[in-house]
């Protein structure tokens, strides 16, 4: 007798939206859920760092919103796809100014920061890259707490990788904001 294998359904992004939270580190890729072992401090560090940094730069000019926490960007529709992205920059034309929504923002931020785990592997996050790049977000920045390196990502430029007393801007969409990358692990 054969025997068939029942495949779980697809989920949209809604549905993935209000599952409970699992306690675990989880994607929606392409409709089907991705978990991923529990980042460490040093990666919890580096991404309170920057989005702390960044934070205080947006809320001292009024100009948006930073999230963090893997709050997530949707980079697909059809089948769903979910990305957590450590830390993200909203302006105010992108998501308005008050009280976020509760599930996922319809538009893209116009910056998504990843920060590398031990589990990472570079060809997924530059899968990452991409997909976030393809739904507008304006600059993909990588910052690797063992190299000790943030490489930004612009669509149709080459990265650029910066280390130690360089300095990190995002000179299209937040022209002030500068941060000499060795702070950024310290």
């Amino acid at each position: 007798m054969a025997t068939v294998e029942q495949v779980p359904a697809l989920m949209t992004a809604e549905e993935f939206a209000r599952r409970p939270d699992s306690g675990a580190v989880e994607e929606l890729v392409r409709g089907r859920i991705v978990m991923s072992p529990m980042p460490g401090a040093r990666h919890g560090k580096v991404c309170n760092t920057f989005g702390r940094l960044l934070g205080n730069f947006v809320a001292d000019q009024d100009v948006g919103h930073v999230l963090n926490n893997d709050s997530g960007v949707i980079t697909r529709r059809g089948p769903d796809t979910v990305r957590g992205a450590d830390v993200s920059y909203y302006s105010y034309s992108r998501m308005p100014q008050g009280e976020p929504p509760a599930g996922y923002c319809p538009s893209p931020p116009e910056l998504t920061c990843e920060v590398l785990s031990p589990s990472d592997r570079w060809n997924d996050v530059l899968v990452k890259v991409g997909e976030y790049l393809a739904v507008g977000v304006v600059v993909v920045l990588i910052l690797d707490p063992q190299a000790r390196t943030a490489t930004v990502f612009e669509d149709g430029k080459p990265p650029v990788t910066l280390r130690g007393d360089d300095v990190l801007r995002f000179d299209e969409i937040l022209p002030e904001f500068e941060v000499a990358v060795g702070r950024l692990f310290a």
